[in-house]
């Protein structure tokens, strides 16, 4: 009854009524729960979740080439800022769907990376069920509403760029010099690491960052840099 509610109360915050109830809970029956309950009714969300992914790349990309006059390169560059996993993690998390989530019991225990993993990919399983259910172009307005919206901050405030490639153009074109990267800690367990990188000039650190990931801190380690670049000297 309380999985019901929360089914219910989904619906309302994403303004979609299922006709097919069975379908939204399969969306949130992650592989790992079928290990631990075989006797379960439904099966997991990964056929949902292929689907998924291949409307929202569609959506994304009609949007860009009916809106936007830009070059391939640059829609590129946009479409990956708005549909790459960190994007439809958060907005999964926005939603609450990590509370309905259907894991078995060592996977409910994660977090970090790989639980955004899952975030991500739950994600593509709710548009794959929205379009199967109500069709495309209640799957557009989903996508439209929830992630194309960001798109004037992602182009204001430049996230489309790759921070690591914009800094190393940067510094050899001032320095040249090519910027590597050094690890400078790692904390926590296994399923859920924090690494800290350096960015260094030579011998000269320029800036650090952290993340979930070496290469998620080495992107925010440039970032940092690029944010005091004008006043580096070597």
């Amino acid at each position: 009854m309380k999985k019901d509610k929360k089914l219910e109360d989904f619906q309302s915050k994403i303004d979609i009524k299922f006709t097919d109830k069975l379908l939204l809970q399969q969306v949130f029956v992650h592989r790992s729960y079928l290990n631990e309950h075989k006797d379960f009714k439904l099966n997991h969300n990964e056929r949902l979740e292929f689907l998924g992914d291949a409307v929202l790349e569609l959506v994304v990309t009609e949007n860009l080439y009916k809106n936007y006059s830009e070059p391939e390169g640059v829609l590129t560059n946009w479409r990956s800022a708005l549909v790459k996993g960190e994007s439809l993690s958060k907005l999964s998390q926005a939603l609450n769907m990590d509370e309905m989530l259907m894991l078995s019991y060592g996977e409910s225990k994660n977090s970090g990376k790989g639980r955004n993993l899952i975030l991500a990919n739950v994600l593509e399983a709710l548009i794959g069920a929205i379009y199967l259910d109500k069709g495309y172009d209640k799957a557009a307005k989903f996508i439209e509403d929830n992630l194309i919206v960001n798109l004037e901050n992602i182009i204001e405030k430049e996230l489309f760029i790759d921070n690591k490639s914009k800094l190393q153009e940067s510094a050899q074109e001032k320095f040249t010099i090519t910027p590597h990267y050094e690890l400078i800690s790692e904390s926590g367990p296994d399923h859920d690491k924090v690494f800290i990188m350096g960015v260094y000039l030579d011998s000269k650190k320029i800036g650090e960052g952290k993340g979930k990931s070496k290469q998620n801190a080495e992107q925010n380690a440039a970032y940092n840099a690029l944010k005091i670049f004008d006043t580096i000297k070597i």
